[in-house]
């Protein structure tokens, strides 16, 4: 992948939200998380206390309204993470978009600009949050925001009427100070982050989605058409193993992987899910689900380059996308493809077995006609229409 390519896609990027709190919370530290972000309103409130005590903070009706405000928030922030269950995600930007005004108009408002400078900087605890659990699109409308905030609070203190006007060298520090907190550690630990789950998420050998990171990036196929789920093992692999080598083994896992991505939809996610099994989850579009399966395989049959011909059995199943983030749907059909590839392994291997019906997974078996020759095409056959075909 070149540098353009991986910007790109961390740009696009879209961080599944439920996800990393589930992940959080199965190893067991979500708690822990959720007093930390607390702690951050306890800290606004006790920042905007002190607001209202200095002689140097906020005055006059606005100043202490706005300063209350910014206690009462913090205060309700804290509890709110204390004592309720994780915010759903649009709660979760809701909260940081009031959080950022309140803070920056705070900040604006306090006589010292320097001292408002200094509130400004509570911008990077949310920007923190947002870079572990938010999309790289909102981190940079946070920080956006924060350093919008900086400059113009700046701008007033050089040309206001205070003890700082007319000091531009004290402006340009502070822009250049909060530049470093909040425009250069934030993108880097969210991008270290990207990184660290990219590889979490990928299997080191094929660079295919693990396991984890099917699961990760299976929400992404919610809201569209019928999706299908595809699942390949190769046949005979232990034997390749033994005669060949393990070195040879794994050259053919990477051949394969490359073979699925070449041949796949470019928008299907493609996951090596086990020593030599493979999942591919995709769209129905101008071609049946069925059509798509026998590409795969016809591709990894006719992989070059080898000493002996590799074949796969495999598995397909069809999942009403609408419901495709839903857990028990995720599971329900990744069991009837898996049920379907053992059937088509049961059969000799080389074969296509389409599952009928979603509702009975273990049941659900179409009728395949399999020719028992490595090179040669299965015929399947499939009640359900859309699938319907016939290859000789």
């Amino acid at each position: 992948m070149t540098n353009s390519s991986s910007f790109r896609s961390r740009w696009q990027y879209r961080v599944d939200y439920r996800w990393v709190v589930d992940f959080v919370e199965s190893h067991g530290v979500l708690g822990r998380i959720k007093v930390v972000i607390g702690a951050g309103g306890a800290m606004m409130l006790l920042n905007a206390t002190l607001m209202a005590i200095s002689s140097a903070g906020v005055h006059g009706t606005l100043g202490t309204t706005v300063n209350t405000l910014a206690a009462v928030l913090g205060g309700l922030w804290a509890l709110r993470w204390w004592l309720l269950p994780w915010p759903r995600e649009s709660e979760s930007i809701v909260w940081i978009a009031v959080f950022n005004i309140v803070i920056t108009v705070d900040s604006m408002l306090v006589q010292d600009r320097v001292l408002g400078a200094l509130g400004i900087i509570m911008l990077a605890a949310t920007g923190a949050y947002v870079a572990v659990f938010h999309s790289p699109l909102i981190l940079a409308m946070c920080v956006g925001w924060s350093l919008l905030s900086i400059v113009v609070l700046s701008v007033t203190m050089v040309l206001g009427s205070g003890r700082w006007k007319g000091d531009g060298a004290l402006g340009i520090a502070v822009v250049v100070a909060n530049l470093a907190v909040i425009g250069i550690v934030l993108p880097t630990m969210q991008l270290s982050h990207w990184l660290l789950r990219m590889d979490a998420l990928s299997d080191p050998l094929t660079r295919l989605l693990n396991r984890r990171g099917l699961d990760s990036y299976w929400s992404e196929y919610s809201g569209r058409a019928t999706g299908y789920v595809i699942t390949l093992d190769l046949d005979r692999f232990k034997t390749v193993n033994d005669t060949f080598g393990h070195s040879f083994g794994d050259e053919v896992l990477k051949r394969t992987a490359d073979r699925l991505r070449s041949t796949a939809d470019s928008a299907a996610l493609i996951a090596r899910t086990g020593g030599e099994e493979f999942v591919v989850v995709g769209c129905v579009r101008d071609d049946a689900a069925g059509a798509v399966a026998e590409r795969l395989r016809r591709a990894i049959e006719t992989m070059p380059g080898l000493p002996i011909t590799i074949t796969v059995s495999v598995g397909v199943a069809l999942f009403e996308a609408s419901r495709a983030a839903e857990q028990p749907t995720r599971h329900h059909v990744l069991r009837a493809s898996d049920d379907a590839m053992y059937r088509a392994k049961r059969l000799g291997g080389n074969a296509i077995v389409i599952a009928e019906g979603n509702d009975t997974p273990r049941e659900a078996v179409a009728r395949v006609g399999h020719r028992g020759t490595r090179r040669g095409r299965p015929e399947i056959t499939t009640d359900q229409p859309e699938l319907r075909q016939s290859r000789t």
